[in-house]
């Protein structure tokens, strides 16, 4: 590992590598509710290559793909798991205000991204509180 590699970024908070695997994995999955558990390990896999190995770039470029799963299940059709969408997005909105903490450019970098989870977990809480098919109400 080199020396000027800053590791700041990894001490933010340990919800993403615990909630969003499963959270992921279902948004991904072919069939909203039927999520395969080999798409699980793989994302917890990921996740954990990211946090091992990964920079605080590459991270959040991951978080990026999240995102757009996340507003994508908020603005579709209703064929994703909203329960997890709503968790996903939730994970990294929190993250994405905490990044203000933090040295650098993080913070501004994902504001666009925090403006579309506020939109999209608006959104996916609507739903699920109006009992929309495929909601968790």
């Amino acid at each position: 590992m080199s020396a000027h590699r800053s590791l700041v970024w990894l001490g933010l908070t340990p919800e993403p590598e615990r909630e969003l695997p499963a959270a992921v994995a279902a948004l991904r999955a072919p069939t909203a509710g039927r999520t395969p558990p080999a798409l699980v390990t793989a994302e917890r896999h990921r996740v954990e290559r990211l946090v091992l190995r990964g920079t605080q770039r590459s991270w959040l470029r991951y978080l990026g793909e999240v995102t757009a799963l996340v507003v994508d299940a908020a603005e579709g059709p209703g064929t994703t798991d909203p329960a997890a969408a709503l968790v996903a997005g939730e994970v990294v909105l929190d993250h994405h205000r905490m990044l203000i903490g933090l040295p650098g450019p993080g913070y501004e970098r994902a504001a666009p991204q925090r403006r579309a989870l506020e939109r999209a977990v608006v959104s996916l809480k609507s739903r699920s509180c109006h009992g929309e098919p495929g909601s968790t109400a």
